[in-house]
């Protein structure tokens, strides 16, 4: 099955199922069941189905364990991102490839050494290579223009980020930030789901432009590409789900 994780802005399917709880080890998360391209999927809202969850006090482990509970295999996710280079305007579409994490306080594993193994997870290449062509593909069957790769940074927020932060991260070869991809990337990864994302340019980071961030711009600009990001989905659905993904199951190590 395929799951949707949408964030900032991006609402569930209408006249889908009414949320539910799924109960994990780590807390409960909220889904909702809908159809994706003539098939059962199901919808997470990141921030819960009001919005009412910060970035820094989201339960990505309780989500990711909830999407492998009811059987997920294949994981698209929103989010929506300030622009740290100025040839990145509001409403661009990028399918992700790598991040840079900056997040300090939040859990960023399932492995935590309780059994007595130490696990390290080979993240060289974090987003699925099979699920990025997928949606390269359909957005090119639907006309979008999506660009391919991008590097997300991941800060804790929830406030917005300084200029000077926002050129160091330019400098560091970041091409979009936000406060929610990190550890949900990870964790997919650790949980043997093939994972991808899809960022939306909101608004230009700190100091490159005259105007402040303003998170009801971010949703408006959300908004807007709502409808565009359910057709994306839609058509990369068929064939997202395999029974072996060479990338992104088998990656644990002990030591």
């Amino acid at each position: 099955m395929v799951g949707i994780i949408g964030g900032t802005g991006f609402a569930g399917r209408e006249g889908g199922e009414a949320p539910r709880t799924v109960h994990t080890r780590y807390g409960r998360a909220l889904l909702q069941d809908i159809e994706l391209a003539g098939r059962p999927a199901v919808y997470l809202p990141r921030h819960g189905p009001e919005h009412t969850v910060p970035p820094h006090r989201i339960n990505f482990r309780a989500n990711i364990a909830a999407l492998q509970a009811v059987g997920v295999r294949a994981v698209f996710a929103t989010a929506a991102t300030g622009a740290l280079k100025t040839e990145l305007e509001p409403g661009a579409l990028l399918v992700l490839d790598q991040f840079l994490d900056f997040t300090r306080a939040r859990p960023l594993t399932f492995f935590e050494g309780e059994d007595g193994e130490v696990v390290h997870t080979d993240m060289t290449n974090p987003y699925c290579l099979r699920l990025r062509t997928r949606l390269l593909e359909a957005a090119r069957e639907e006309g979008l223009a999506v660009r391919k790769g991008g590097t997300y940074v991941c800060v804790e927020g929830p406030r917005f980020e300084t200029a000077a932060e926002i050129r160091m991260f330019a400098a560091l070869g970041g091409d979009v930030i936000g406060m929610t991809g990190v550890p949900e990337v990870v964790l997919a990864r650790e949980a043997g789901l093939c994972y991808a994302a899809v960022a939306v340019v909101t608004n230009p980071g700190a100091g490159l432009s005259a105007a402040r961030p303003q998170h009801a711009e971010v949703e408006r600009l959300m908004a807007e590409r709502r409808e565009d990001l359910w057709r994306l989905f839609e058509a990369a659905a068929p064939g997202a789900v395999v029974d072996w993904c060479e990338s992104c199951r088998g990656a644990q190590g002990a030591s």
